[in-house]
Parts: C-alpha cells; sequence; structure tokens
C-alpha cells in the first residue's frame, strides 16, 4: 500500500514554514492522541502517521531528500520511516514530547497511556557503505558487519531513588513573578527511570558493551551518492528499558571505469578510428546490466550523440529509467608512415573530404542543450 504524501497528512503545503509544520503536527498529534482516544486502532495510526510525516517535514535535509525523491529516499526494506515499523508510541514521546509540553493531557502530553515515563533512547549509528554503478541500477542486499553497544548479560537494574523511576526531577524556584515549577532529565539516571543494580566486569557504567552484529541492509536501485537510509533499532541499545538507536546508512558511490552517472543518465565516451568513421562499423560497449553491440552509422561526425533509451539508472521515485548517451569521438593518427601521408595529401583539395555541415548536423551548443532537455 503506498503511503500518503507527508505534507498531505499534516494539512500544509510544500512551502509550509517550520512554524507552520510544528503547528500543523501539534493540531494533529492533540487530535488523535491515544488518552483523548482511548483503544481508538484508527486514531493510534492517524498518531503515528503524523509523527512519521514530522520527523521528516522538521529536518531540513530530510525535508529536502524527500522533496526531491519522495518516499524512497528513506525506505530499506520498509525500515525507513515511522510507519515501516520501526517507531512506536515510545519512540514518539521520547523525541517528540517537548511538542506536547511536560504536563498532563490537559496542558500538554506525558507519554502514552496517561503519565508513564518516557523512556530513552540508545545513541544512532553512522556507516559508510560503498555501491558499485551496477549494484546502484539493480538495487542490492548489503550483509554489514556493525559493532553496537547491547545490554551485558546479567546487568540488572533498579528503579531511580531519586526520581522514583519517573525519569523527571521537579524543582521550585522563586522568581519576581512567583514560585515557579520546572521538570527537567533526572540528572542521576539520565532520565532512563534506573539505575545500575548489578553488573559484569566487562560492562560500562550504564551496564552495556560492544557487541559485533551482522546486519543486512536492502538498498533500492537509483539511490545516490551522499544519501541515507535508516535501519531502525540496529544502533546502540539504551541502558534499562530503553529503546535502541538507529543505524544510519551513508550511500557512497564507486566511481566506474568508463560510465559517468549524470542524474540518472549514464555517459559512456566511444573512441573509433577514421576509417570506421567513415565507413561505418559496430562497437561492443559497456552498460550497467552488461555489453550491448550498437551501430554506427558511415559518415559519422566526431561529437555525434547515441541515445541508449532505457540503459540508465532506475528513478528511485519509480519514473522509469534513464538513458545511456554514448558520445562518439573519432580518433585522428597523430603519425603516419609515407604511404598513408601521401594519401591524405592526395585528398586535401578533394571535394569529399571537405567539410560540409547540413542543417541536421547541431553544433556543440545544440547537442548540449539536448543533452540536459
Amino acid at each position: 500500500m503506498a503511503k500518503r504524501d507527508y505534507y498531505e497528512i499534516l494539512g500544509v503545503s510544500k512551502g509550509a514554514t517550520a512554524a507552520e509544520i510544528k503547528k500543523a503536527y501539534r493540531k494533529k498529534a492533540i487530535e488523535f492522541h491515544p488518552d483523548k482516544n482511548p483503544d481508538d486502532k484508527t486514531a493510534e495510526a492517524k498518531f503515528k502517521e503524523a509523527a512519521e510525516a514530522y520527523e521528516i517535514l522538521s529536518d531540513a535535509d530530510k525535508k529536502a531528500r524527500y522533496d526531491q525523491f519522495g518516499h524512497q529516499a528513506f525506505e530499506n526494506g520498509g525500515g525507513g520511516g515511522f510507519g515501516g515499523g520501526g517507531m512506536n508510541m515510545d519512540d514518539i514521546f521520547s523525541q517528540f514530547g517537548d511538542i506536547f509540553g511536560g504536563g498532563g493531557f490537559g496542558g500538554g502530553f506525558s507519554g502514552f497511556g496517561g503519565g508513564g515515563q518516557r523512556r530513552v533512547k540508545g545513541s544512532n549509528l553512522r556507516i559508510r557503505v560503498k555501491l558499485t554503478l551496477e549494484e546502484i541500477a539493480n538495487g542490492v542486499e548489503k550483509k554489514i558487519k556493525v559493532k553496537r553497544k547491547v545490554q551485558a548479560p546479567g546487568t540488572t537494574y533498579k528503579t531511580c531513588s531519586t526520581c522514583n523511576g519517573s525519569g523527571q526531577v521537579t524543582r521550585i524556584a522563586n522568581t519576581i513573578l512567583g514560585r515557579m515549577q520546572t521538570s527537567a532529565p533526572c540528572n542521576v539516571c539520565g532520565g532512563a527511570g534506573q539505575t545500575i543494580d548489578k553488573k559484569p566486569a566487562d560492562a560500562d557504567a550504564q551496564g552495556l558493551k560492544v557487541a559485533e552484529e551482522t546486519v543486512s541492509i536492502k538498498i533500492p536501485a537509483g539511490v545516490v551518492d551522499g544519501m541515507q537510509l535508516k535501519v531502525s533499532s540496529k544502533g546502540n541499545e539504551a541502558p534499562g528499558n530503553g529503546i535502541s538507536g538507529d543505524l544510519i546508512v551513508v550511500i557512497e558511490e564507486e566511481q566506474h571505469e568508463k560510465l559517468q552517472r549524470e542524474g540518472d543518465n549514464l555517459h559512456y565516451d566511444l573512441y573509433i578510428s577514421y576509417p570506421d568513421a567513415v565507413l561505418g562499423t559496430s562497437k561492443e560497449i559497456d552498460t550497467v546490466t552488461g555489453k550491448v553491440r550498437i551501430k554506427v552509422e558511415a559518415g559519422v561526425q566526431s561529437g555525434k550523440i547515441l541515445r541508449l533509451r532505457g540503459k540508465g539508472i532506475p528513478s528511485i521515485n519509480g519514473y522509469g529509467k534513464g538513458d545511456l548517451l554514448v558520445h562518439v569521438n573519432v580518433w585522428t593518427p597523430k603519425t603516419l608512415n609515407k604511404q598513408q601521408k601521401e594519401f591524405f595529401e592526395s585528398m586535401q583539395n578533394d571535394e569529399h573530404f571537405e567539410p560540409k555541415p547540413e542543417s541536421s548536423d547541431k553544433s556543440f551548443f545544440e547537442k548540449v542543450k539536448d543533452m540536459f532537455s
């Protein structure tokens, strides 16, 4: 089932400001909040949907990638966004609790179910994955070894005595405006609501240890250099009953030996000899799906561009494939033997060797214009 447009979900235009996006999200969150709609699965789904939209549109970098590539910019085998199964209610309240405020439902939100503590989230991990042009064109599944922090076996936790398990401490201060009450994450447990009870010797102060895990990453066809994909819950774990961070996968495109990428199109430089240009020939060239043989007509001019439609990179938005543009370059010999030199000298004044461009022979600038149109 196709995902709904994020702007449509929040009811804002594509040119909406950050403040307008935040205001629209808060309105939707209040309307579909679980405290207001108990046991209503439809409302809960819309609450999560709005949080997913806000998570993307509130981040300038993610918003730019969404505007350019749509939902596929964040998809990774279903683990791209909240709606793909990576985010639950605790994730939403942990990440966006500041939008709701610090009180109960009447003055904001306290958390799912009306007042539970907000769970601490582990830190994200970031890795780079190098892809060949062929892998980008066809999509690929990579198995990557990742070192991440996990809870050490034998670690136990107890309720934090400072915040009594709430993860928040309340302070009252006297100001010129009167007595002010503020809430902040507990500085003893870091907002987790729990502290270490027992831990093995090889665990750190939070009861975590580094372990290596093989993570399978499905990379869709058409990704671009620098694009980031998210694998939910494969970052560092959090202590106690916290939730795991995410694994951020940064795409790094390896340079191809013969093909140059430009968006979804590919470029190939084909060099042919002078006799081949005069008489015509057929040549075998590389593509991202294997080798193909193309025909070069007799009398071809240097700079001619042959377009192989659909032989480029698939659009990440699902709009078909780009083309392979073959640039013909006629190779002029730099050294000649006596016989060859005499032949060309005899042809210098021959009318067949006189340049006679026709209206169909486009200039260099016209060819560049056609390439980008």
